[in-house]
């Protein structure tokens, strides 16, 4: 996501005011004030958007505006003739930008939650703009001396937040290239305004890619195996997709399709695989290899700029990894333990598929492509005998688009029941309010009051009042669950506006999801791993909403990226607590509970073939780390790339078609647009310290508020103002993330 100026985090945070100095003394602009909305102060509770005033063409010439107002500002700063201290210069700062802060984030929100065509133009002349002005604060040597000044003569004797802001804001611009000679200097100003534009580029082409591999479906036939709602969702998505067919299958962003686990028609499952993996990779429309080449040479570049090896080592110098050997470390401990387990499992997979198989009529087996069915000795397929129905001996190879069909129907002999079985008890209703709300009110005493005075930028979204336990105003809470094609793909956790008592702000914190809506007066029925995903999102919400920091620059999610995704895989261990589960899971018709025998299986049966969804990450994870570790001269050409993945899939032991990256490196938006650069091993590294804490919870009482408020208050509280190993460390006791716990949980 678009970071601020001042601000490394998950979601910038923004302040509304109104608009002072530059941008009011011009006649022009006054007459623009009173016509667009944006340069105005919200007359909604706690400075909220009005979506209902705020058109697409107001964001350009508002952004502009709130340029002018913050350039007035810094140089207020650097004409300042008193000695540089920290209240004249780095609060000063601090206070400084805060109407371009709140309208760049509203606008930011909706490139990629509501990216109309209107949007879109804008963001072409926006991100430019704000790197310009990014680049002019940031290499303008007269402010940054006076920064310099401040942390040379004041850091030692500053405490608490003080401290921590000027040590961030000062090492903000060094990480910048602020202490960088002249033409160094100016050359890092133009490689960050070519990066800002590749990225936008990048961000742009996915969505479109995303929606040209679509699959179209002619016969309802072909659609065996989904359920009832599953195929009125492919007709609701075809025709909202301009209906080049009676049904069709939209491509989510991972690699694999959740699809599959139901489709029985092998040959649409292939189409639906190959859709997903081909979608960006040169052989459809879309081809974005040539853009994702120039930003990894120009980060590499970047980094030697800086005097560091490679970007990864630049990137990871404040992270809790610090450098690119902990990272491989880390990792290759999960792939040694990984491999076994992922062999087992293949074969154990492909053994059934061929049972099943073997238990098919000749006719059923007919419409195996001959290409996919190999005759063995023992028994051979012929026209003749096609109609049998004698079940017949053959050897079909395992291949990626059977894996999660097989796998399914593997976990319900096991285990007796199916997705389909528990859906009906995962209501999204019911999961927001009895479930995350639940657990939130259980564990750290908060209530939420939907409010239907506060506009959305889509209809389908929902606003709630977070209050503590005291009834004391703490956040608004904006859900949008439902996906739609000018939303780009996965979920995420944002602010409008982020909690600061120095600006006397409370939080306005989102949630954006991409979940099948149902039919118009039917609930919205969830899977189990979207059930998690809510929770997990909400996590992040958490983060934001319980802040209780002075400065908006340290609060909230302003965490380093393997520490960030935390907060929110520890709150996904609440989804299956008993007393949680069982006050959500209830059945959308009659709600009656999931029955305790199909509750146990479901939640016995989470880490069942569970090398798949550790071995996906870590493929994607060491192509993040491979493509970050080149030196400018060591990337490959856009022809060279896919072979690229290859290798460094090899050569680490992760090359297997049957487990393939995540995202592979064609479509992987977190490192190419969505701020994960050499940091998508956060991931595994912030699930360690989850599954500490979730173990430190249950040890000492999983839904008692005594653990919860010491986790609010240790961690949750903190945003980045202490060290983030140590709130760790002061709320586990651990000195060190336990690492085994991690495989433990996942069953390895």
């Amino acid at each position: 996501m678009k970071q601020n100026l001042k601000n490394v985090m998950i979601a910038a945070g923004l302040v509304c005011t109104t608009l002072t100095g530059q941008a009011q003394t011009s006649k022009g602009h006054s007459a623009q004030i009173v016509s667009n909305s944006l340069m105005k102060q919200s007359t909604l509770p706690f400075n909220a958007p009005d979506f209902s005033k705020i058109k697409g063409n107001d964001y350009l010439p508002a952004i502009r505006m709130a340029i002018d107002e913050q350039r007035e500002e810094i140089k207020k700063i650097t004409d300042n003739k008193q000695k540089p201290t920290f209240t004249n210069t780095i609060l000063a700062y601090e206070r400084s930008g805060k109407n371009l802060e709140r309208i760049s984030n509203i606008f930011y929100a909706l490139v990629s939650a509501d990216k109309t065509p209107e949007i879109e133009k804008a963001q072409g002349t926006i991100v430019p703009l704000m790197t310009d002005f990014e680049n002019e604060i940031k290499f303008n040597q007269k402010f940054f001396q006076r920064v310099k000044y401040v942390y040379d003569h004041e850091y030692t004797k500053l405490t608490g937040e003080d401290k921590k802001l000027l040590e961030v804001v000062y090492k903000s611009f060094t990480h910048a290239g602020a202490l960088l000679p002249k033409e160094k200097m100016a050359r890092m100003q133009e490689i960050n305004k070519e990066l800002a534009t590749l990225q936008q580029e990048f961000g742009d082409m996915l969505p479109k890619a995303g929606n040209e591999a679509t699959v179209w479906v002619n016969d309802i036939k072909e659609l065996s195996g989904l359920s009832e709602a599953d195929i009125a969702q492919c007709k609701k998505d075809a025709e909202s997709r301009g209906g080049k067919a009676p049904y069709c299958i939209v491509i989510t962003n991972t690699t694999q399709q959740p699809i599959l686990a139901s489709l029985d028609n092998r040959n649409l499952r292939e189409r639906v695989y190959n859709a997903s993996i081909h979608r960006t990779d040169g052989t459809g429309a879309y081809n974005t290899f040539p853009i994702i080449v120039k930003i990894a040479r120009l980060r590499a570049e970047k980094a030697q700029l800086m005097g560091y090896k490679n970007y990864a080592s630049y990137s990871l110098e404040n992270t809790m990894a610090k450098n690119t050997d902990n990272v491989y470390a880390f990792l290759r401990q999960m792939i040694e333990a990984y491999q076994p387990k992922s062999e087992a499992q293949t074969k154990a997979i492909e053994e059934y598929m061929n049972r099943q198989v073997n238990k098919l009529t000749g006719e059923q087996v007919d419409k195996l492509t001959s290409e996919q069915v190999n005759k063995s000795t023992s028994g051979q397929v012929n026209a003749s005998n096609s109609s049998t129905i004698k079940p017949i001996n053959s050897s079909i190879s395992l291949q990626p688009y059977d894996r999660f069909y097989y796998s399914a129907k593997m976990k319900k002999d096991q285990y007796s029941f199916s997705d389909d079985d528990v859906k009906p008890y995962f209501n999204l209703d019911s999961v927001l309010v009895n479930g995350i709300f639940y657990a939130a009110h259980r564990v750290y005493g908060l209530s939420f009051r939907e409010r239907k005075d506060i506009p959305t930028y889509n209809k389908d979204m929902k606003v709630f009042d977070v209050l503590d336990a005291d009834g004391k105003q703490l956040a608004l809470f904006y859900c949008d669950y439902f996906r739609r094609p000018t939303k780009r793909g996965g979920a995420w956790m944002s602010a409008f506006l982020k909690q600061s008592s120095d600006r006397n702000q409370i939080p306005l914190i989102y949630n954006v999801c991409n979940f099948a809506k149902a039919p118009e007066g039917q609930p919205t029925l969830l899977t189990w791993d979207e059930t998690q995903t809510m929770f997990h999102e909400f996590g992040h919400a958490l983060h934001g909403m319980l802040s209780n920091c002075k400065y908006n620059t340290l609060s909230g999610t302003a965490v380093s990226r393997d520490f960030v995704e935390m907060p929110s895989q520890f709150n996904e261990s609440f989804a299956s607590i008993p007393e949680v589960f069982n006050h959500y899971a209830r059945h959308y018709k009659t709600n009656e509970p999931m029955p305790d025998a199909l509750r146990e299986k479901m939640l016995g049966s989470l880490n069942f073939l569970s090398a798949y969804s550790l071995g996906e990450n870590l493929a994607a994870t060491c192509l993040d780390m491979a493509w970050h570790c080149l030196s400018p001269s060591d990337v490959p050409t856009a022809q060279e790339a896919p072979e690229f993945e290859k290798k460094v899939l090899s050569e680490i032991g992760l090359l297997n078609n049957q487990i393939p990256p995540r995202y592979s490196t064609s479509y992987f938006n977190h490192i190419w647009g969505g701020g994960y650069a050499a940091g998508y091993y956060s991931y595994l590294w912030s699930e360690v310290l989850a599954v500490n804490i979730a173990d430190y919870f249950a040890e000492h009482g999983a839904l008692t508020r005594k653990v919860g408020d010491d986790f609010r208050q240790k961690i949750l509280s903190r945003g980045n103002t202490r060290d983030l190993m140590t709130i760790f460390s002061d709320f586990t006791g651990l000195k060190a993330p336990n690492t085994k716990a991690l495989l433990k949980a996942r069953g390895m």
